[in-house]
């Protein structure tokens, strides 16, 4: 009997076609509500960030692998998959060049001022001094998170002629963090959310840098405070800041603190925002599909 797949959010087409094409039944509900995702009879789940995976939905399940058409993790009960031999596979090799280009899409768009000078423009002002920006030969980037993200940020920055500094907690080869915090320009952010990374980026962190420094988030938005990076504008330890991730995502649900903050943070003009699209290529959609499809194939020696 065919294993059953259930496909729970909007990925390529190609992903439901191959999966096809390797013997699975494939059942593609991308606009299904989480409620009433029933997973009971699937052996195979794939899905996006529809819906949270704990304890109460894996345990009423015949699942034998989950696949997260994306990078992040952090909605999915990873060590009860692990005790129960829940194989689960995440893209992060599908979307690593998007990310990449993206940060530094973000990085010379804030050092040459161009999101402030095309508005300046459109107006009529034309003000070359005062969007005199900044080279990136010769400064620091730190890397925190030195992963499939990271490491392919380093390697298309390297004929930037700039000095590349990682830092990672499960790769010893790295630089250790107090060599970031005396010589970091610049720092992007390549980490998963877990307990240990909630709010890493808060007020004592940004205190031990040196030197004014450009932050940049394409990771979880929940890894920063929001409370600290708004003072450290203010106060100008943060010279330049660009997320693509925030803490709340939902922007209709915000609350009227949420709204504050985030005006007080987006009124600096040395800020950049985007929606969560870092990874969100014509590429990547199908690229991420492409490392899926490897990765369950060698699992079941296809």
């Amino acid at each position: 009997m065919a294993k059953k797949v259930l496909i729970i959010d909007e990925v390529h087409p190609s992903l439901a076609a191959d999966l096809r094409s390797l013997g699975f039944e494939v059942d593609d509900q991308p606009h299904i509500h989480p409620q009433d995702v029933q997973l009971k009879g699937y052996q195979g789940l794939v899905l996006r960030s529809k819906m949270k995976l704990g304890l109460d939905e894996l345990a009423n399940s015949d699942l034998e692998f989950i696949a997260r058409a994306g990078a992040g993790l952090d909605l999915i009960d990873v060590d009860y998959c692990e005790a129960n031999q829940i194989q689960v596979f995440s893209a992060n090799e599908g979307n690593r060049d998007a990310v990449a280009e993206h940060v530094i899409g973000q990085l010379i768009t804030l050092a040459r001022k161009i999101n402030t000078a095309d508005s300046e423009v459109r107006q009529g002002i034309w003000n070359r001094e005062g969007n005199r920006g900044w080279e990136l030969q010769g400064k620091t980037l730190g890397i925190i998170g030195f992963g499939n993200m990271g490491q392919s940020l380093a390697k298309k920055l390297q004929g930037f002629d700039m000095r590349i500094m990682a830092y990672d907690k499960y790769a010893p080869a790295t630089h250790d963090l107090a060599d970031i915090f005396e010589h970091a320009d610049i720092l992007s952010l390549h980490i998963p959310l877990t307990e240990e990374t909630k709010e890493m980026i808060n007020q004592a962190f940004l205190e031990q840098f040196q030197k004014p420094i450009v932050l940049i988030n394409s990771s979880r938005g929940a890894v920063c405070s929001l409370e600290a990076i708004a003072n450290g504008l203010s106060t100008g330890k943060l010279r330049g800041l660009a997320l693509d991730v925030l803490p709340n995502e939902k922007l209709a649900t915000w609350s009227t603190a949420e709204k504050a903050l985030f005006e007080q943070i987006a009124a600096h003009p040395t800020t950049l925002f985007s929606p969560h699209v870092a990874g969100w290529t014509t590429e990547s959609y199908w690229k991420i599909n492409d490392t899926l499809i490897d990765k369950i194939k060698a699992h079941y020696q296809l």
